[in-house]
């Protein structure tokens, strides 16, 4: 009996795999002039802890290719992108970049990055130096 239990949930899980979750391929050449412009700590922060869901940079963990898992994982890079991608910062428009900064300043010192990111990714870890020096300079942009 254990034996056919532990078959079928290998085999529902090797199922699992065939559906997989796309995230869009980033385009064949990335203008280095649309990325966000910040000082050098700003970026080092941005790319160490806001790049893997909000650039075209992402470093897809192992588990980021297994189901049901991969699912979950890439439902957050999608939205991430969606909602902001500092690669092609230049194309948004003013009041896109607006919103965002303001949303940067509601959203660093509680909800980002996201706490499941967080468990497997410590070196994105802000401390609360980071997180004033973002909220900062997201602050100093708005107009």
């Amino acid at each position: 009996m254990l034996k056919t239990i532990s078959l079928w949930g290998v085999g529902a899980l090797l199922l699992l795999q065939a559906i997989q979750i796309d995230i869009p391929a980033p385009p064949s050449t990335i203008d280095k002039n649309n990325e966000i412009k910040a000082s050098h700590e700003i970026m080092g922060i941005l790319r160490s802890s806001c790049y893997d869901c909000h650039s075209y940079q992402t470093k897809m963990p192992w588990y980021g290719n297994v189901a049901p898992i991969s699912w979950e994982v890439r439902a957050h890079i999608k939205d991430g992108r969606r909602w902001l991608n500092f690669q092609e910062w230049e194309g948004y428009s003013e009041e896109k970049k607006q919103k965002i900064f303001k949303g940067i300043v509601k959203t660093i010192n509680h909800r980002m990055p996201l706490p499941m990111y967080l468990t497997m990714h410590e070196e994105a870890e802000l401390t609360t130096e980071q997180r004033d020096e973002i909220k900062n300079w997201a602050e100093n942009n708005i107009k």
